[in-house]
């Protein structure tokens, strides 16, 4: 039986009665004091939008293949950005930039997530994304730890990129993100919550798909165990150094730059064409919403290193994450940049 092919319904459904058992007996906290989430095999969720049965869907019924191509990260670390460089190098044969689908559709759209897109909501399976007959390489991505990732993906031979940032831009970028869904959840009246209740959540753990440490080392490590199977960048050494960046992600994904292509300027094309101000111009990205929540523009804003600076995150707060930073990371050989440099 092929996992990813649509079956009756008592074959693939998870049963609303086995979800509400589970629930009952997971540990939960509430984050900005303001939505309760639930914690499934050490880490966080929202569990009010079907998202336990979208992982045991995910988790029992996705088949990966090894060509598969999986994006893997915590939220507001720079995914949509990976997502047009990943599709971009691997089609850039068939969609030459010009040509890319990319103009009229939105990162999101054309690299879907697993969680979100193909099993949310799983008693309408099948989704309209049928995975069976998607060419390879399929490209996915996904928000959740690797200990949550189904084991198909684990011992095939596909390939994750991860990508991550610095907790504090990442941060500021989640409050941004955040303050649309919140006020459809809270009211419109009601007080958003300021960075600094952010900040201690963050600092707790307490964040959706968080804690963000432990998140970042279960890759960080798989890519020192398994450097073929797991490639891990970091959002400040994309800006740095995109050419390097995207010539690593060529290889990686097994579709190496030529010299020819050097000469032509095609990796210079991508990076100027995936850049977060050409995106935002694009008009796939203009109007529209993602997940029936997100406004589309709202996944551009300004992805610059460091913009945590321009907020009210005081010099006691930076200590104080600085000090987390080093608890959290020593002996990983894992370190991040908080400024530019």
């Amino acid at each position: 039986m092929n996992p990813n092919e649509p079956h009756n319904d008592q074959e693939i459904i998870v049963h609303d009665e086995e979800v509400e058992q589970l629930k009952q007996g997971l540990p939960k906290t509430m984050f900005l004091n303001k939505i309760e989430l639930e914690k499934y095999q050490g880490f966080w969720y929202s569990f009010n939008t079907n998202m336990l049965k979208s992982i045991l869907m995910f988790q029992r019924h996705f088949q990966a293949r090894d060509t598969d191509l999986i994006i893997a990260s915590f939220p507001k670390t720079g995914t949509t950005w990976l997502k047009s460089i990943l599709y971009s190098v691997v089609n850039r044969f068939k969609h030459p930039i010009k040509q890319s689908p990319l103009f009229s559709n939105h990162p999101h759209e054309l690299v879907c997530c697993l969680e979100y897109d193909i099993y949310r909501d799983a008693f309408e399976y099948p989704r309209p994304h049928h995975l069976n007959e998607l060419p390879s390489p399929r490209l996915f991505h996904t928000h959740f730890p690797y200990m949550t990732l189904p084991e198909s993906i684990k011992v095939s031979g596909c390939r994750i990129l991860y990508i991550t940032r610095n907790p504090l831009d990442t941060l500021v970028s989640m409050m941004y993100f955040a303050m649309k869904p919140i006020k459809e959840l809270v009211g419109e009246d009601v007080e958003l919550p300021s960075i600094e209740d952010y900040f201690e959540d963050f600092c707790e753990g307490k964040f959706i798909n968080g804690p963000f440490f432990e998140h970042v080392i279960e890759y960080w490590k798989q890519s020192l165990e398994q450097p073929k199977k797991v490639l891990f960048l970091k959002y400040e050494d994309l800006k740095k150094d995109p050419i390097l960046h995207l010539k690593r992600v060529g290889e990686f994904v097994g579709m190496p730059f030529t010299e020819s292509e050097e000469r032509e300027g095609v990796i210079k094309e991508i990076i100027e064409f995936c850049s977060i101000n050409n995106l935002k111009e694009l008009e796939g990205n203009k109007s529209g919403v993602i997940n029936k929540i997100y406004d589309k523009k709202s996944y551009f804003r300004k992805g610059e290193v460091g913009d945590w600076t321009n907020h009210n995150i005081t010099p006691a707060m930076v200590e104080k994450m600085k000090k987390l930073m080093q608890e959290k990371l020593e002996g990983t050989g894992l370190s991040f940049q908080l400024l530019p440099h």
